[in-house]
């Protein structure tokens, strides 16, 4: 699926160009990538907020310049470091009929049973990366954790395969597991202490 994003060209130079763009509610870029030279790009940051909130990092954006449509990726946000507000963009274009890597988002769904034993629930890793063509790259994996008792893990390797997308990240990574909670032994051991 895509989504269509107005963008506008910008001048390169003076660097306060930046500034003044996010103060009229812009977000200074670059596109660059397939059929398309490095070209310096401004979008407005309502709508780009928009596309991140309803379609996600891994959507496929299609854009408009001089006349021109490009498939384009979001390929890296830059944000203030306190504010965590964007000012900065990079849009890859891509081959639709090519495969691309991204980072899709691991999700756990379900209730484990050795949770409700008392067991402690750790997530190892949260994205893992894919492989697939723009229009196929989905957002997140969700992973089904209804079955997942005290002392058992999964594994990328255990991961529903899927003819739409490859995962790409090694098969021994593990993505979460459930051990012995040792809350309660501690919770022993410092009562006398405190007394």
């Amino acid at each position: 699926m895509s989504v269509s994003l107005e963008v506008s060209k910008r001048a390169l130079r003076p660097r306060a160009n930046r500034n003044k763009l996010r103060h009229e509610g812009q977000i200074p870029g670059i596109i660059n990538g397939y059929q398309i030279e490095s070209t310096p790009i401004s979008v407005a940051t309502s709508a780009f907020k928009r596309i991140l909130k309803d379609e996600g990092l891994n959507a496929v954006v299609r854009v408009s310049i001089e006349g021109k449509e490009y498939n384009t990726l979001i390929h890296q946000i830059t944000t203030e470091t306190f504010t965590k507000e964007i000012n900065h963009i990079e849009l890859l274009s891509v081959n639709m009929s090519e495969e691309t890597e991204v980072e899709a988002e691991i999700v756990l769904v379900g209730e484990a049973p050795g949770v409700k034993l008392g067991g402690a629930l750790t997530q190892n890793l949260y994205s893992v990366i894919v492989s697939a063509t723009p229009d196929k790259l989905p957002e997140k994996i969700e992973v089904d954790i209804s079955e997942l008792s005290i002392g058992q893990s999964i594994t990328v390797a255990d991961l529903e395969t899927t003819t739409d997308f490859t995962i790409v990240t090694d098969g021994v990574e593990q993505i979460c597991a459930i051990s012995e909670a040792r809350a309660a032994e501690e919770t022993v051991e410092e009562a006398p202490a405190a007394e």
